[in-house]
Parts: C-alpha cells; structure tokens; sequence
C-alpha cells in the first residue's frame, strides 16, 4: 500500500459501493487529527504525525492487548476484518515494524480512499482483500496468524453469518498456538447483543480448547450495562499466561475507567446481562 509523510488530505468524497453511504476524511472537531466520516457518522479518528495515539478507546485496548502479549517492537502478522481507517494497522506498523498486515474489507472504494488521504507510516506491509469477512477467509493464505481482529458486529446492523459460535471458531483456527482474537462489539444499553456474542466466543474457545473469553472495557459502561463498545479476547497468547498478572497489565493500561474481565468473570457478566434482560 502507498505510504508517505504526514500530509493534509484533498477532502474529497467517494460514494460507497456496498451502502450507497458517501464517505470522507475530514478534520476532527475536537482534536488534532482526521476522522473517517461515512454517511455523516464518525467511524475512525487518525493522527498522521502521531500513529501511536489512539483516540478511540475500544481501539486503544485492543493495542493495549497486543502490547500485553507480545515482546514489545516484536513484528506480528495479523488478519484485520474491517477496516475503517486503518487506525490500528497504522498503531502496529508504528510499534512493531517488519509487521505482515492483511485487511479485508466489503467497501470496495474505502481502503483507496483512506490510504490516498491518509497515507500509511513508511515500510508498512499491508495486504487489502475486497469481500465478505467470512467467505474471504477461504481464499486468504493458510498460513496461521498471531493476532485476528474483527470490528463489524453491532447490534444494530449486525450479519448472523459473523456473530456465531461458528464464526468464531474459523476465526480462532486461524491462530497461531499463541495467537489472540480481538472482537469489538458495539452494542445498546442492556448489552443483550454482547451477552449472546460473549457466549458465542465462550462455546467456540472452549470448542479449540482454550480457556475461555476476556472482556475490556470501561467500567462505567459494564456496571451500569450501558451503550458502548466492549472488547472481546480469547487465544493461547491469554491463556498462557497468568490471569492476575495480565489483568493488572491490562487495568495499568486504561483507558481508565478501566474494566478488564477475566474469563470467569465475563461469564459472570453474560449471566447478569441475561437476568437483566
């Protein structure tokens, strides 16, 4: 993909394939830095003098868990499912050079746009693939990967076909021994949507035989089972490693409030949620 230094974008718009949506980059209101605007919706938020910052805070904990579970600069290869712009592939080139990336994405036009507007930090090795999430991955190298992250599902708009036990498991046989899976789930208050998913997640970690599921997020938004966005996590790169210890690491890391649920304490929130429902 095309990288170069931090430049302006054009301001141009493109109108998307797939939702008929227009889509743009244009400056953040509220901070330095470009947001993806998508249908007058905000979706990412960029710093191009500075990869490393991350201003969404579902983003910044899936860095925080890759952080957590690998050697610090150590390369990675990792399957990105959705695409957005490219904040987190930008984060893991800036931290992990030599990284093998690879995105795939249904938008068509969108990943052109975003690298042409938004050029990607030099030496980046990104791969871009056109398709469905889940029927791509019958096409995409064999080869395993050490992370696999998915940012699609929310409640609202979410596709069955990538919200299963089933999926999941596919997403999961992707991964190294040590690998780790990373699901951001949008979701309503009440978090019924995350409930049903963190289950799904369970069944298919305990299906590979892992150790279960992990859920970040703020803590406000999980004691009171509000709207937001929560990370799921579940791999060997967890596992095998000691619970307490990863959680501390985890909470240090914020964003603060922070929540950092263990496998039997997520269950013991999907148990909550389903009583309050």
């Amino acid at each position: 993909m095309p990288t170069s230094d931090a430049r302006p974008p054009t301001g141009r718009s493109i109108q998307l394939s797939e939702s008929g949506e227009r889509a743009r980059i244009i400056p953040d209101e509220h901070d330095d830095g470009w947001v993806l605007d998508i249908g007058g919706a905000v979706q990412s938020h960029v710093d191009l003098a500075d990869p490393t910052r991350i201003r969404y805070e579902y983003l910044r904990r899936m860095a925080n868990v890759l952080d957590a579970c690998w050697p610090t600069g150590a390369p990675l290869r990792i399957l990105h499912l959705g695409a957005g712009a490219l904040t987190l592939p930008r984060y893991v080139q800036a931290t992990r050079p030599g990284s093998v990336q690879t995105v795939v994405d249904l938008d068509r036009e969108l990943p052109s746009l975003v690298v042409s507007e938004l050029p990607l930090p030099e030496g980046t090795d990104l791969t871009v693939v056109i398709g469905d999430a889940r029927a791509e991955l019958a096409h995409l190298p064999k080869d395993r990967v050490d992370a696999v992250v998915l940012d699609i599902a929310t409640a609202a708009n979410a596709a069955a076909h990538l919200t299963g036990a089933e999926y999941y498991g596919e997403l999961l046989g992707r991964l190294t021994e040590h690998g780790v899976l990373l699901v951001n789930i949008g979701d309503d208050t009440g978090l019924r949507f995350l409930g049903r998913q963190s289950r799904a997640l369970d069944d298919a970690a305990t299906e590979a035989g892992l150790t279960g599921t992990w859920a970040l997020a703020d803590a406000n938004l999980l004691e009171r089972l509000d709207t937001g966005n929560v990370v799921l996590a579940a791999g060997g790169a967890l596992a095998a490693q000691d619970h307490e210890e990863v959680r501390a690491r985890l909470l240090a890391a914020g964003p603060h409030p922070a929540a950092v649920l263990d496998p039997s304490q997520t269950a013991d929130l999907a148990a909550r949620i389903e009583r309050a429902s």
